[in-house]
């Protein structure tokens, strides 16, 4: 049977909504990470304690992998055009790609990539969304330390100017990233 001339019209228009939708909810999470960037303590290192980790967990593990991914490549684009979302004891821009914290910020889609990819197979609980938030931010640290080793020469400095300063901080990031997107996750949905 034949679908009536109104549904095949209104499909292409569900699928813009549809797609203004979900692009909305990217850049949405990108200025949410933005926000979150502005939240810096500067520490005696070239890298300072930021909440940007912290809302690149809660933006994958809300948003799963390919649009956590896009959240995040979109936040860097507007970082490297720029715009001022990196945390601001840096000095912006690609400079800011290119220097000290340039391994973390590289790594930021890959690592909302990973902890939606975590996620989205397993079950929707805290313990399952903080081992997804560790694993992703063993994947941000190995990134980070890679990167700063380069920047500095020495690994051993690496460790020492991005590790081991922020090891109690990133438990605790973890932890709130998960029980963010465990709550978030089961809100009641707003139907429009």
């Amino acid at each position: 049977m034949a679908k009536p001339i109104t549904q095949t019209l209104h499909l292409p228009q569900d699928r813009v909504v549809e797609w203004t939708k979900q692009a909305a909810i990217i850049v949405g999470a990108s200025l949410f990470v933005a926000l979150c960037a502005r939240v810096t303590i500067p520490l005696p290192t070239p890298v300072p304690l930021t909440l940007q980790n912290c809302g690149v967990l809660i933006v994958g593990l809300l948003l799963g992998s390919r649009r956590g991914f896009a959240a995040l490549a979109l936040y860097l684009a507007e970082g490297a055009a720029g715009l001022p979302v990196f945390n601001p004891t840096g000095p912006g821009g690609i400079a800011q790609l290119l220097g000290p914290t340039g391994g973390f910020l590289m790594a930021y889609p890959f690592v909302a990539g990973l902890a939606g990819y975590l996620m989205e197979r397993g079950r929707k609980t805290f313990a399952n969304a903080a081992v997804s938030g560790l694993l992703a931010e063993v994947l941000l640290f190995a990134s980070g330390l890679g990167w700063l080793a380069i920047w500095t020469g020495s690994m051993k400095r690496a460790v020492q100017f991005g590790l081991y300063w922020f090891v109690f901080a990133e438990v605790i990031k973890v932890l709130v990233a998960a029980a963010v997107a465990v709550r978030l996750r089961r809100a009641p949905k707003v139907q429009a």
